[in-house]
């Protein structure tokens, strides 16, 4: 058996690559040909010719975002999300030869519209062409501290942070624009734009470019239903049309009904946010570092890593914010929590390849991906997720206790030795070494427990 596959995440960055090679190692132990196209954040590496697709038996798009599939036109087709191929590639083997057959015309259904859910592919759309322009401009941001310190003086700083500031503001623009073009393809990003343009000009924040992608998106996909014109016209109607018609209804609907509700509840949150102290800060840094770990950068981190982003969009040069330091250093708890109990305290526990993953995971906690500790959670879910929350949640409430500050929105370790760009530094590498060090004796005894009850059992 040939089989062809796509792999694409929301970050582009670790499930992509990680689905892509659980796929070839499954396939390699069954005995079958793969080749997989990685959709990732620089773009399609090892793309599948015309040829290799004509050959193929089979199609497998493990994607949470949208993939254009066109050109997989009469293979069977399945598709399933990105942690699929990861947790389980060898059950996408024994059910790929009852895919559907896709066509283009949509007559058959792909197994993929019973098994993932349009909005959520949506939504990883806008968020994975999003997140490029918020690490860029808050990374410009932090550099703009290096060199002029936390204010950002000079013209060379001045330069760098008005840079970061551009890509940041991009980023609601973009998040409406690719949400919108999932749904509607090409025509919905002018619209989609435009209303997350909107959003960020009416301090509708995450929130207001989200509902107006989605707004933009099915507005234009209903025109597209709507309006015939006749052959003659019809190359009026992607150029002139639709975009005159999906701007104006989009931007007047965002201006004077949707977007006034959303601004009121997104500065409501931000005056929230700011007025939190004492416990309830800190059952907020409990909360939010719970989150970042119980799924490992899926739909709940997602949500609280965006719940810090909108808290740093307010900031005035040289302020930083205790919610998204909280979110950081939380998500990097995960992969090095595994990585101390793989390689320095329980070697014996795990597998070589584990051992070997274990290695990589230090280099991914430290870089912020949270995904690192995801092979270990593949094999043992429970006693992983379990243990790398607990020490999560604690490291987020001790950033608050703390009163630690962060003013970009990645990069892990590497920012926290640039001046300016990490308040009470020393503290927070407290708090991620004790919420590293708790995880990493947790999952180890954990394993150790369950490892002298099977040989009892024995």
């Amino acid at each position: 058996m040939k089989i062809v596959g796509i792999t694409s995440c929301s970050t582009g960055i670790a499930h992509t690559y990680m689905a892509a090679e659980s796929l070839e190692i499954a396939a390699k132990k069954r005995d079958i040909e793969i080749k997989v196209e990685t959709q990732g954040s620089i773009g399609a590496e090892n793309v599948l010719t015309e040829q290799e697709i004509a050959e193929a038996d089979a199609v497998i798009i493990a994607a949470s975002t949208s993939v254009n599939k066109d050109r997989f036109n009469g293979k069977r087709l399945l598709e399933v999300d990105v942690t699929e191929a990861i947790d389980h590639p060898d059950d996408l083997f024994d059910r790929v030869p009852n895919a559907a057959i896709y066509t283009t015309s949509g007559e058959v259904k792909t197994e993929a519209k019973a098994e993932k859910s349009g909005i959520y592919s949506h939504l990883m759309t806008g968020v994975s062409y999003m997140i490029p322009f918020v690490v860029a401009g808050g990374i410009c941001i932090a550099l703009a501290f290096a060199f002029g310190g936390i204010n950002a003086k000079g013209d060379l700083a001045a330069a760098i942070n008005e840079l970061g500031g551009i890509a940041m503001g991009l980023m609601w623009p973009i998040l409406g624009g690719y949400v919108a073009f999932s749904i509607a393809d090409r025509p919905g990003l002018v619209p989609g734009m435009v209303a997350g343009m909107i959003a960020s000009n009416m301090n509708a924040g995450f929130l207001g470019a989200l509902l107006g992608g989605f707004l933009a998106g099915y507005t234009v996909q209903l025109l597209k239903k709507v309006l015939k014109l006749p052959p003659a016209f019809s190359g009026l109607l992607p150029v002139l049309i639709l975009p005159v018609i999906s701007v104006l209804f989009v931007g007047l609907i965002m201006k004077f009904v949707v977007g006034i509700p959303i601004t009121a509840l997104n500065e409501g949150i931000t005056n929230w946010l700011n007025s939190l102290s004492g416990m309830n800060s800190v059952l907020l840094g409990l909360l939010l570092g719970g989150m970042m770990a119980i799924d490992l950068a899926g739909p709940i981190g997602k949500a609280a890593y965006f719940f810090g982003v909108a808290s740093l969009t307010n900031l005035a040069v040289g302020e930083t914010s205790t919610v998204m330091a909280a979110v950081m250093i939380s998500g990097m708890v995960p992969p090095l929590a595994m990585a101390l109990s793989s390689t320095v305290l329980g070697k014996g526990l795990y597998s070589k390849e584990e051992r070997e993953a274990g290695k990589s995971a230090w280099v991914l906690g430290l870089s912020f991906i949270s995904e690192g500790a995801i092979p270990f959670a593949a094999a043992d879910p429970i006693r992983v997720l379990a243990s790398v929350t607990v020490g999560s949640a604690i490291t987020g409430a001790l950033s608050m206790i703390f009163n630690c500050g962060i003013a970009v929105p990645h990069g892990g370790f590497f920012v926290f030795l640039i001046p300016g760009a990490v308040e009470n530094v020393l503290l927070y590498v407290l708090a991620l070494a004790i919420g590293t060090a708790i995880s990493g004796f947790l999952v180890t005894a954990v394993k150790v427990m369950a490892q002298k009850k099977q040989a009892a059992k024995e």
